[in-house]
């Protein structure tokens, strides 16, 4: 029987999931004999399968039209959805910028920012992704698993992982969902 393939992706977060993940240590070759790791910000390959993937994970809030574009495809090319982190679940820290409006975040990024120097300006070129309210994944598109903390912890990722692997519902209550 083939392993299930994995893709994972990163939007509006700081990679600390990511960086969790990577903490599992030498679990992580467990998880490797146990799944196929096809796409993620740690591997060469960087969408998912166009033939799609059995678990897609996004890491991160959603705050411009490039992590929704993003989103939409994981969504479309994999099975069951992860959402991963307090900035997927529900916004987390980035989610702070919708107390201003898009306007004012970018003008104190760009312009009034202490380290800019007097020819500072925000940015327009019709290339670049355009700014949205952050929103967490389910906001988006739909969400099969919300594994919440900032980040969760290694432990709990090796969980989640381990279950999805071997086709069963992880079940994150208690201390399962806490782990230290």
């Amino acid at each position: 029987m083939s392993k299930p393939k994995v893709a994972t992706d990163w939007m509006a977060g700081c990679a600390g999931c990511h960086m969790s993940l990577l903490d599992m240590d030498e679990r992580i070759l467990q998880v490797l004999d146990l799944v196929d790791l096809r796409s993620s910000p740690i591997t060469d390959l960087k969408e998912p399968d166009i033939n799609g993937v059995d678990v897609g994970i996004l890491e991160g809030g959603i705050n411009n039209t490039a992590n929704e574009h993003q989103a939409k495809l994981m969504r479309s090319r994999c099975k069951y959805l992860v959402a991963l982190g307090d900035c997927a679940v529900f916004g987390g820290v980035p989610a702070m910028r919708n107390f201003f409006t898009l306007e004012e975040t970018l003008r104190r990024a760009y312009i009034e920012t202490e380290s800019t120097d007097s020819e500072g300006f925000i940015p327009t070129d019709p290339e670049l992704a355009v700014p949205t309210n952050v929103r967490a994944v389910h906001e988006v598109v739909p969400v099969d698993l919300h594994v919440p903390g900032c980040p969760p912890d290694a432990d709990v990722i090796f969980y989640v992982l381990a279950e999805l692997a071997q086709g069963r519902i992880p079940d994150l209550k208690g201390d399962k969902l806490h782990w230290h």
